[in-house]
């Protein structure tokens, strides 16, 4: 849930403007060229999605979202700076140009596509809000938690979800509020709730971060849609289209079976979507100002959705979440790419 807070002034191009009214035209590719990286906003660490690792080199799938961007505008996947948000400060920092894209499993919904100044560009992950229980209490439904104390981090649309299930069943809780993300589970944790919610996939990443992820178990109940995107500020048309097409071109290429292991064998294929991909058949990033091979650059340095989303989340990851719903349409799932035509 947004909070009243984020309806700031925006800065943009110089010129300051109320969210929600129409914002002057911003050049952050210009930018980002001069700059030579990307600006993406991740989150304060979550495993799968946007964490550093050992080395501290940031990983998870909404990362592979900035290096999309950075391959297809500067040819060069770790050209990319990152600002570490929490839920709360994130949408500030997009508005006033700390980064250029907001990249941290952040919910699309009509108040912060239609309020904030800032426009959703696609989904990277469909998903659910779900809860995560002790192992030990027995409880196997969400309608098994009237009354309890809840855990739950500030700033997110789980707060107004969980107030509206609990509402519309007749149930009280108690919340227990955090900031972020790891004072959420240290909460769960240390025993300051029976209960933490989140998005399922979140509850995932968080999970495993328990010193014993075995005495917890998350709900199989899901009490609403959260589709999870990549987010940029209105006013710029080709910044828009450039975020939206990098995450497209990962999709694309899953579809049409191309990733980063045969892409350079694709490039002889005759199949023509293959060969529009790939800047071998036209220039289909002449539109957003980027050379002919930008998703070629994404798909050989990135991957396509599926590498991305085995490796980061997937049966290929610590966090092993089935493909479920964001399988490709193809497969009966919900991700669906326009073509590149």
């Amino acid at each position: 849930m947004f909070n009243k807070k984020h309806l700031v002034l925006l800065a943009s191009a110089g010129s300051i403007t109320l969210a929600g009214m129409s914002t002057a035209q911003a050049d952050t590719l210009e930018d980002t060229m001069e700059r030579g990286a990307v600006q993406c906003g991740v989150s304060d660490g979550l495993p799968g999605f946007s964490a550093p690792d050992d080395d501290g080199n940031w990983q998870g799938i909404d990362v592979d979202v900035c290096r999309a961007v950075a391959a297809a505008v500067l040819g060069d996947s770790e050209a990319v700076n990152y600002i570490s948000l929490n839920a709360v400060e994130r949408f500030t920092a997009l508005q006033s140009g700390e980064v250029d894209v907001l990249s941290r499993n952040t919910t699309w919904t009509t108040t912060r596509d239609t309020t904030l100044g800032l426009n959703f560009t696609g989904v990277t992950f469909y998903d659910g809000q779900g809860f995560m229980v002790p192992s030990d209490l027995g409880i196997t439904s969400v309608d098994e938690l009237d009354g309890a104390s809840i855990c739950i981090q500030s700033g997110t649309t789980t707060e107004l979800n969980l107030a509206d299930y609990f509402r519309a069943n007749d149930m009280e809780f108690n919340p227990i509020v955090f900031d972020t993300s790891e004072q959420t589970v240290g909460g769960y944790q240390a025993g300051r709730c029976d209960v933490l919610t989140s998005d399922t996939s979140q509850l995932a990443a968080l999970r495993i971060q328990l010193s014993d992820p075995s005495t917890s178990m998350i709900l199989s109940d899901v009490i609403s849609k959260e589709p999870l995107g990549p987010v940029v500020r209105q006013g710029d048309d080709t910044w828009f289209n450039i975020v939206k097409w990098s995450l497209f071109a990962m999709l694309n290429a899953e579809e049409l079976g191309i990733n980063s292991d045969n892409v350079d064998e694709m490039l002889e294929s005759e199949n023509p979507n293959i060969a529009r991909l790939l800047g071998q058949d036209g220039n289909y990033g002449e539109g957003m100002n980027l050379e002919a091979d930008w998703a070629y650059n994404i798909i050989s340095q990135v991957g396509n959705y599926g590498q991305s989303f085995d490796r980061n989340v997937g049966m290929g990851s610590p966090l092993e979440i089935e493909r479920g719903i964001n399988k490709l349409w193809t497969e009966g799932g919900l991700q669906y790419a326009p073509p590149i035509r």
